[in-house]
């Protein structure tokens, strides 16, 4: 699938999970914030905290399913002999070990004529580094260092639970609001019908302030591709890093971006523009090789 990505997945299984956990608590009476007097405020504070990390949470914890259902990553043999393979093993590894992680990730392939690869799981021990077909065939193998580099940086910055962690503070307001502004337009209908519109209302908003979070999200995802850039030039030599960019954008001008459309949906292209903009997880390739060039991003 050209659009699955692990961001876009981690934001959708959210995005499903909050809907979810909303509905759920709602039809069971979980909603203990409401009382005859109106909302308590404490409580939906704490309540809407508690679902919304809960929720961003497990969406980190499916993230190694989710991509390897929707993608069809093949997980290697971490003892495998096979001669196209076990390279690609023993450079992710390497590089793990370089990173001072302790328990080496999941090595995975999966077929797609794309230049990509991506690390994701729920822990910087519990994790999996998955390259398509296409960046194998498509790059040199320093270029492929430096991207095995990059995503090793990811693992070993704990990437995935740092933005977890945002996910769920995200949430926590946009349950918080959502939950507000529906007990206020429930106010203005008859009261056997209240109910009805602050399930309604409440959903809804869930959903839309959810996807409005998102971009302060991105926002973070963005300043961490610049810190995993740094970390994969440390780990496989600066060179090789902006050698793997470098193709990348390469790849990028050669191609119409209607013929690539997985490296638009992660942004990594900086074709997107306008409000798009605001939702995309990389920086433009020409900014992430000029913080290599200049040294910010090593700094």
């Amino acid at each position: 699938m050209a659009v699955a990505k692990r961001l876009f997945f981690f934001f959708l299984t959210n995005i499903l999970v909050v809907a979810t956990i909303s509905i759920v608590t709602s039809v069971f009476g979980l909603n203990r914030y409401l009382s005859a007097s109106g909302i308590n405020y404490t409580a939906l504070m704490l309540f809407c905290l508690v679902w919304g990390m809960g929720g961003a949470f497990i969406s980190l914890l499916l993230s190694k399913t989710m991509v390897k259902w929707s993608m069809g990553v093949q997980i290697i043999d971490p003892n495998t002999r096979d001669p196209n393979l076990r390279p690609l093993v023993d450079r992710v590894h390497r590089l793990a070990r370089s990173a001072g992680i302790d328990k080496m990730p999941e090595v995975g392939v999966y077929e797609s004529p794309e230049l990509n690869a991506f690390a994701t799981g729920p822990t910087r021990n519990n994790s999996l580094v998955a390259v398509s077909t296409g960046l194998l065939h498509g790059m040199s193998e320093a270029e492929v260092e430096g991207v095995l580099g990059h995503e090793v940086a990811h693992v070993a910055n704990g990437d995935m639970v740092t933005m977890t962690l945002i996910q769920g503070v995200v949430n926590a307001f946009a349950m918080f609001f959502a939950r507000i502004i529906a007990f206020a337009v429930s106010n203005f209908v008859r009261e056997e019908l209240g109910w009805i519109v602050r399930f309604v209302v409440t959903i809804v908003l869930d959903i839309f302030f959810t996807i409005l979070g998102s971009m302060v999200v991105a926002a973070f995802s963005r300043y961490r591709e610049f810190r995993a850039d740094a970390g994969g030039a440390k780990l496989a030599g600066r060179e090789k890093m902006i050698a793997a960019l470098e193709a990348l954008r390469r790849h990028v001008d050669l191609n119409n971006p209607n013929e690539a459309p997985a490296m638009n949906s992660m942004k990594i292209s900086s074709k997107s523009g306008g409000l798009l903009a605001l939702f995309s997880t990389h920086p433009p390739l020409e900014k992430r090789i000029q913080a290599l060039r200049s040294g910010s991003a090593m700094r």
